[in-house]
């Protein structure tokens, strides 16, 4: 039977992740399981604690948003450890994409009998990151989101962007692929577009449900990079619109290129975010580790992973 060490964000879901995870000790306890519960101090503590538990042989469940997924993954992924995903933050796009449910029934069964899935994961300036990263725009809206955790989710997710853009210049962003990295070219390739932002996505889905990057897939062996061009603002609230559903693909002013490796930089200082936090500043190199996750997901669910 599986033995599992839930390392809990204590400020996800406005506080209420250990209390969403409480029913899920009890089952698992009552089945037999060992559990050992973590709450986490910061994201160094995290990926410390992650790391620790994944050379025991636990599952390493995180517990909360797309944040703590992050954290965990960058413990367990070097370390070769299996991890989970309970939802429990705000946005949770990660486990929405892959069928993760949010009944605590559901949970215990995925954790007691769930199938193990290798993923694609990217790495950013030495962090695992399973979802996504990003500059631009959107990552001024994370920074916007993530200092008002107080306004609902909801809301917040909506509001954030349009404040965002009334303080947003384009930027002349360059991405540069390696020699190899591009399928179908053996060559180093150069691309730079005055933008809004740029997506380096693996899931290809953020921001509270945006399909941002459709094309995503974290089981393909390739990173998708999007930019979304310097179309005027007030066009740009239908061109997120359309985002919905991932219909912006079609607009001329987006692009999307797939690779193994990228490195992305700008004419000026901006922040690189990804899966919900700030990791650094740009130039940033951005990697796809080909199913170097593993991670339980439902037995028997349909999964949106294209192997």
């Amino acid at each position: 039977m599986r033995s599992f060490t839930a390392v809990v964000n204590p400020i996800s879901g406005g506080g209420l992740a250990r209390a969403r995870f409480e029913p899920l000790a009890q089952g698992l306890t009552q089945a037999g399981a060992n559990v050992t519960v973590v709450e986490t101090q910061d994201a160094e503590h995290a990926i410390e604690v992650s790391a620790a538990a994944a050379g025991t042989g636990d599952v390493v469940v995180a517990v909360g948003g797309d944040g703590i997924v992050r954290d965990v993954a960058t413990g367990v992924v070097p370390a070769g450890g299996l991890m989970a995903i309970v939802p429990a933050g705000r946005g949770n796009d990660l486990a929405a994409f892959l069928n993760i449910p949010t009944d605590p029934l559901a949970l215990v069964e995925m954790l007691l009998n769930g199938v193990e899935q290798p993923l694609d994961v990217l790495e950013a300036g030495g962090v695992i990151v399973p979802g996504n990263v990003y500059v631009g725009l959107d990552a001024m809206s994370t920074l916007l989101i993530n200092a008002h955790r107080r306004i609902p989710a909801k809301l917040l997710y909506r509001i954030a962007p349009a404040v965002a853009l009334l303080r947003w210049k384009p930027a002349q962003f360059t991405m540069r692929y390696p020699a190899g990295a591009v399928p179908g070219s053996a060559k180093e390739s150069l691309s730079t577009v005055q933008a809004h932002m740029v997506v380096v996505a693996n899931s290809g889905k953020y921001g509270h449900g945006l399909n941002i990057v459709p094309s995503a897939d974290p089981g393909d062996g390739l990173l998708d990079v999007l930019t979304m061009g310097a179309v005027g603002k007030l066009k740009f609230p239908a061109l997120m619109n359309d985002a919905q559903t991932g219909a912006h693909v079609i607009r001329p002013e987006v692009t999307v290129t797939q690779a193994t490796e990228v490195l992305v930089d700008a004419d000026r200082s901006i922040p690189v975010c990804a899966d919900g936090d700030e990791i650094g500043t740009l130039p940033v190199t951005v990697k796809l580790l080909a199913g170097a996750m593993r991670l339980v997901l439902p037995n028997g669910s349909a999964s949106p992973v294209r192997v």
